[in-house]
C-alpha cells in the first residue's frame, strides 16, 4: 500500500483544495454573483454533459488502463495506444451528425419544463467531449503510475477557472452569456493541458498495425460505455430529471446540497486514481493475495477518512446553511441522504475497479442496467411527491442497492469481503460521535461554531482511531504527520 498511500495522500490534498475552491464557488459566488436561474442552467449543462461523457469516450479511458499491461512489445503497445486515441471519435462524430439534423427536436425535448435549456444543447455536447478526452489523457498518465498532476487538473483547475469567471461577471467585465461560454472553454482548456502532460510522460507513436486481441478490446470498450454510463447516470440522473419536473432554480438548490454531501467522496476519488492501475495489474498477474489485501485495506482506510468527513458535514450542516441565502436551506434532507450514500461508496474500497477490470464486467453491466431503470422509476415517482428530497431519496436507494449487489457479487466470485471487525468499530465510533456532538451548539457566529465543533470532533476522533487502531495505514499516517511515537 506504499505507493497507494503516498499518491492517495497527495491526491487527497489536491482534491480537497479543489473542493474547497468549489465550495466557495458553490455556496457563495454562484449564489450571490449570478441568478438562481443561470446557476441552475450551468448545473444542468454540466450534469448532462457528465452523463454523456462515458458515451463520448467510448469507454477508452477504462479500456486503456485495463489492457495496457497486457502488451509486451513496443509495436503492439503503440498500436493499442493509437486505437485508444481515435476510438472516441467513433461515437463523437455520429452523435454530432445526429445533433445537427435533430437539434430542434432535442432542444424541444430537453426544454419542456424550462425553455432556457433549448439554446444551450451544443454547450452540453462540447463539454461532454472535453470531459471524455480529459479522462482518456488522465488514464494515459495513470498507466505510468502518475496520478497527482492529473488529479490536480481533475479537481482544482476547472474550479479555479470558474472562480475567475464568476468574479469577472460580478465586476461587470463579462455578461452571464459569456460566462457560460467561458465555463465550457475552461473544460476544453483543461483537456488540452492534460493532453500535453500525458504526451510529455509518454509521447504517442502512431502505429496502425493489427492488434491481436482487438475484438476483446472493442467488446470491452463497447460494454464499458454502458457500465460507465450507468455509474454516472446513477449519480447525475437526479439533477437531469429535476429539470423535467421542477423550475430550473430548484436544480441550483439541489446542486448546493449535493456538493456539500459529495465532499465525503473525495478520499475515494483520490485513492481510486492509483487503485485502478494497481488492481488491473494484480488481476492480469492473477495475484489474488495482493488483491484481497488491497480490497480490505482500501475499504478500511476510506471508511475511516470518509467517516470523519461525514461527521464534519452532518454535525455542522445546520450552521453551514446559516451562511448562505435562505432559499438554499431546503436541501437539508438531501445532504443527509446523499451523505450516507457517499459514505457507503467509501466503504466499497476498490470494489468498482475490481469488477471493471475483471472478466465479470459484463455482470456489472447487467446489474447497472437494472439499477438505472430503478433509479429513473424512483425519480419519476418521488420527485412529484417530495421535490428535491424525493430525488435525493431515489439516489440514496439506487446507490445503496447497487453497492450491495456489487459487494455480494465480489464475495461470490473472488471470495473477498471489504468488511471485518474493524469496520464495525468504525461504525460504532460514527454513531457515538453523532450522539455526542449533533446537539452541541455554541452561541457564536456560525463560522466560529463550525470551527469549535470541528476542532473538538477532530481531537476526539483521532484519539479514538489511534487507540483502537482500526486502520494500520491511517494510524501510521497520523503518527507520521503528527510526530507521534
Amino acid at each position: 500500500m506504499g505507493i497507494v498511500t503516498s499518491q492517495s495522500f497527495k491526491n487527497t490534498i489536491t482534491t480537497y483544495l479543489g473542493f474547497g475552491i468549489g465550495a466557495i464557488n458553490t455556496l457563495f459566488l454562484y449564489t450571490y454573483f449570478i441568478s438562481d436561474t443561470y446557476y441552475g442552467l450551468v448545473a444542468y449543462i454540466l450534469s448532462t454533459a457528465n452523463i454523456m461523457m462515458p458515451l463520448m469516450a467510448f469507454g477508452a479511458h477504462n479500456t486503456l488502463v485495463k489492457f495496457y499491461s497486457t502488451f509486451k512489445t513496443k509495436n503492439s503497445l503503440n498500436s493499442f495506444l493509437t486505437l485508444m486515441l481515435f476510438l472516441p471519435l467513433a461515437l463523437i462524430i455520429p452523435v454530432g451528425i445526429v445533433g445537427v439534423f435533430s437539434y430542434d427536436v432535442i432542444g424541444e425535448l430537453l426544454s419542456k419544463k424550462n425553455d432556457i435549456i433549448a439554446d444551450y444543447v451544443w454547450y452540453i455536447y462540447a463539454s461532454a467531449i472535453a470531459m471524455a478526452y480529459f479522462e482518456l489523457f488522465f488514464a494515459w498518465s495513470k498507466t505510468q503510475m502518475l496520478t497527482v498532476f492529473g488529479n490536480f487538473m481533475k479537481e482544482v483547475f476547472h474550479r479555479v477557472g470558474v472562480m475567475v469567471l464568476l468574479f469577472t461577471v460580478n465586476f461587470g467585465w463579462i455578461d452571464v452569456q459569456e460566462f457560460i461560454v467561458g465555463v465550457v472553454l475552461v473544460y476544453v482548456l483543461r483537456m488540452v493541458v492534460m493532453m500535453l502532460y500525458a504526451f510529455s510522460v509518454r509521447l504517442p507513436v502512431f502505429k496502425f498495425n493489427r492488434i491481436e486481441n482487438v475484438s476483446a478490446i472493442l467488446k470491452y470498450s463497447s460494454l464499458i460505455i454502458i457500465a460507465g454510463s450507468i455509474a454516472t447516470v446513477i449519480l447525475d440522473i437526479d439533477s437531469f430529471m429535476l429539470g423535467f419536473y421542477m423550475d430550473i432554480e430548484k436544480v441550483a438548490y439541489y446542486g448546493v446540497a449535493i456538493y456539500i454531501a459529495t465532499v465525503i467522496a473525495v478520499p475515494s476519488r483520490a485513492m481510486q486514481q492509483i487503485l485502478q492501475p494497481l488492481t488491473a495489474n494484480f488481476l492480469n498477474a492473477k495475484n489474488m493475495v495482493a488483491l484481497k489485501d488491497l480490497y480490505i485495506r482500501s475499504s478500511q482506510t476510506l471508511f475511516v477518512i470518509g467517516g470523519f468527513i461525514f461527521l464534519l458535514i452532518v454535525l455542522n450542516i445546520n450552521q453551514m446553511y446559516l451562511l448562505i441565502p435562505e432559499e438554499f436551506s431546503g436541501g437539508l434532507i438531501v445532504v443527509f441522504l446523499v451523505s450516507i450514500a457517499k459514505l457507503y461508496d467509501n466503504l466499497m474500497g476498490c470494489n468498482n475497479v475490481v469488477l471493471f477490470n475483471s472478466d465479470y464486467y459484463r455482470m456489472v453491466l447487467v446489474f447497472g442496467v437494472m439499477l438505472t431503470i430503478l433509479a429513473v422509476i424512483l425519480n419519476i415517482l418521488l420527485i412529484p411527491l417530495y421535490g428535491i428530497n424525493g430525488s435525493a431519496l431515489a439516489t440514496f436507494l439506487a446507490i445503496s442497492i447497487y453497492n450491495t449487489i456489487k459487494i455480494y457479487f465480489v464475495k461470490r466470485k473472488f471470495n473477498m469481503m471489504p468488511f471485518n471487525v474493524e469496520t464495525g468499530k468504525v461504525l460504532v465510533i460514527l454513531i457515538v460521535s453523532v450522539g455526542i456532538f449533533y446537539f452541541w451548539e455554541f452561541p457564536f457566529h456560525p463560522i466560529v461554531n463550525i470551527a469549535l465543533k470541528s476542532i473538538l470532533l477532530t481531537v476526539f476522533y483521532v484519539l479514538v482511531i489511534l487507540k483502537l487502531n482500526v486502520s494500520e495505514d491511517i494510524s501510521v499516517m497520523i503518527r507520521k504527520y503528527l510526530k507521534i511515537v
